[in-house]
């Protein structure tokens, strides 16, 4: 019977690392000069998605903040994905050195820059997130970004809730789960922080699933009994985002 326990045991954790998507992703947020951001989604669309792809990037999303408070005005956000570390960065130097791009972005500044802020977020996919692919097959949704920061040493009970049951209760209320992260960069809060995405049909549809989920008594049950030892986040953030004609993830 010990055996065959630990035989189990390989298997299952055999699969989890063979299911995790093993790629490295990057949030990247770019912040435009007041009446830029038309330029810049034009580089995007015309030129910049091509470029990353042909260095070897995928491209995963790209998005709108749609509250003035997140940058509705002046901000990007897209989500990239690399091989691994290494690769992104390769890819970036690449990208940089490639004359084509250098020629774009000097025909795009003539009247000035058109980023002013950058910050990039290099993410790695829990083990219970599901596999994530861009398809233009699905109609416009409405995206959230959330990140939860938990107290030292929580983290791991906070994934345990997600994996063990969190996320089928997003389901089961009309989210759909696109992507679950953890920063790799200690800067960016690796040990203590969550990313995640989800979809919604629209904003409207979002605080009803967000209302079902918070009074469904699974989940009223599973958060006391997670949290019988102290609450597993100290601080959360949502970002609701729509995405851009051009993005493949829709």
């Amino acid at each position: 019977m010990k055996l065959l326990a630990r035989c189990l045991l390989f298997l299952a954790t055999a699969f989890s690392l063979f299911a995790a998507d093993a790629r490295v992703f990057e949030l990247r947020t770019y912040t435009s000069p007041p009446g830029k951001r038309e330029t810049l989604l034009e580089r995007f669309a015309g030129h910049t998605l091509a470029l990353f792809e042909k260095h070897g990037m995928t491209n995963i999303a790209y998005w709108l903040p749609v509250d003035a408070a997140d940058g509705a005005d002046d901000k990007i956000v897209y989500l990239l994905a690399h091989a691994s570390r290494d690769a992104a960065k390769a890819s970036w130097a690449a990208f940089n050195a490639d004359p084509e791009w250098r020629e774009v972005a000097k025909a795009s500044e003539a009247n000035g820059r058109i980023v002013s802020h950058v910050e990039s977020t290099f993410l790695t996919a829990t083990d219970y997130s599901p596999a994530l692919t861009a398809s233009v097959a699905h109609p416009p949704r409405m995206f959230e970004l959330r990140t939860y920061t938990t107290p030292e040493g929580k983290l791991a009970e906070l994934d345990a809730r997600f994996g063990g049951g969190e996320t089928d209760l997003f389901a089961k209320a009309g989210m759909t789960g696109i992507g679950y992260f953890h920063p790799l960069d200690a800067d960016k809060g690796a040990g203590h922080t969550l990313v995640y995405i989800l979809a919604h049909k629209d904003r409207d549809a979002a605080k009803a699933s967000w209302k079902a989920f918070s009074q469904d008594p699974e989940w009223v049950k599973m958060k006391a009994t997670t949290e019988a030892n102290g609450r597993l986040t100290s601080k959360i953030q949502s970002v609701f985002l729509t995405p851009t004609e051009f993005s493949p993830l829709k």
